[in-house]
């Protein structure tokens, strides 16, 4: 099949040429147009945008995991959800203009629905199936990665500047990897006191080297104050 102009012109804003020309063409057809043809042969949207809300999740969960290593499961799935949301997408089809790509039946297209934020979603959604489907899964994360990069850096860095600034030791772990990988081990330096009362001394050590010390009443408050002090050290020199 051969494409049309404009989807050229859209695969060159995404950076990738579909093999079938007819999984781009499904991709930008909404369902108005698809049933203005009699014979049934127009393939809506439709099944691509709920396979595409799959890929997506997928894709910009694999961004989350690569780019933010001290983030646990509960931070990386808050952002996801921040970064999956539907005005989200909406604003990505924007930037790539894809409502004035899309087909649509004569009525649906007199009216104002090349930018309504649902139909960009889901269009948006329905392409980045259609990559998915066309070029496999490393063609459908390349993709994800080109347009989501940028947004998963911004929030991670929202993240550690609010929520995570009294997690010490996430904030360590970031304060070390700027001079690339951190190799951070917390040691139990002494355990002192009755088992109702107990007391507990850790290090940091990182390199080999010792960067702080802390202690508490239980080994993770004692873990987080050793973090503390190094953080403490690390921002003071």
């Amino acid at each position: 099949m051969n494409k049309p102009e404009d989807q050229t012109e859209l695969e060159s804003r995404i950076g990738y040429t579909f093999q079938d020309a007819g999984l781009l063409e499904a991709a930008l057809t909404h369902s108005s147009y698809a049933n203005e043809r009699d014979n049934g042969d127009v393939e809506s949207y439709e099944r691509l945008e709920f396979l595409g809300d799959a890929v997506i999740g997928l894709g910009v969960a694999l961004l989350i995991y690569e780019k933010g290593p001290y983030l646990d499961e509960g931070k990386m799935t808050e952002l996801r959800a921040s970064l999956v949301r539907s005005d989200g997408l909406a604003r990505l089809a924007e930037s790539l203009e894809l409502g004035k790509y899309l087909r649509f039946g004569i009525g649906a297209d007199r009216t104002d629905i090349r930018k309504n934020k649902t139909v960009l979603e889901d269009a948006f959604e329905a392409m980045v199936a259609a990559v998915f489907l066309d070029g496999g899964a490393e063609a459908a994360r390349s993709l994800i990665r080109n347009l989501f990069e940028t947004d998963v850096e911004e929030e991670i860095t929202r993240l550690l500047d609010t929520g995570l600034n009294t997690d010490y030791k996430s904030r360590l772990q970031v304060e070390l990897q700027k001079n690339g990988a951190a190799d951070i081990r917390y040691k139990l330096l002494k355990e002192s006191g009755p088992d109702h009362d107990k007391q507990f001394c850790v290090s940091v050590v990182s390199k080999g080297k010792v960067l702080g010390t802390g202690e508490g009443k239980t080994k993770k408050y004692a873990e987080k104050m050793a973090a503390k002090m190094a953080l403490e050290e690390i921002l003071c020199t």
